[in-house]
């Protein structure tokens, strides 16, 4: 006798897994708030302009080509988000390429995640307001 079980999971909670594992590699993993998002006076995040792009306050000793002085907008309302869509994103996550197939300027990383985690980021961001 063979026993199978089928589990029926809401889409929503699904959705709701995806986005917390992607708040996790994106404020635990990556510290995307570092560059993404100003900080007050007192050295502490602006919680209302979470991840809505700063000004960088750092750079190399030496002048470093195409070197950027502010980080973009993250949230579904930045200008990154019109520009690149949801699926550029996910292809920048993914390969470390824009969707004009160029890497982002430093300081920005080159990441190369894998499309579940790609997805997850995404889905997290798509939460911010």
């Amino acid at each position: 006798m063979v026993l199978t079980s089928v589990c029926f999971v809401a889409p929503r909670l699904l959705a709701e897994d995806k986005a917390a594992r992607g708040k996790y590699l994106v404020e635990e993993v990556g510290r995307c708030q570092e560059c993404h998002t100003p900080k007050l006076e007192n050295g502490e995040f602006d919680k209302s302009k979470w991840m809505k792009g700063a000004v960088l306050n750092l750079q190399g000793i030496t002048p470093i080509k195409d070197w950027h002085k502010t980080s973009p907008d993250l949230t579904p309302a930045g200008r990154l988000w019109s520009r690149w869509g949801e699926d550029g994103l996910r292809k920048y996550m993914q390969t470390g390429l824009t969707p004009k197939n160029t890497k982002a300027g430093p300081p920005m990383p080159t990441y190369t995640l894998s499309a579940a985690d790609a997805d997850a980021v995404v889905e997290y961001l798509k939460t911010i307001k």
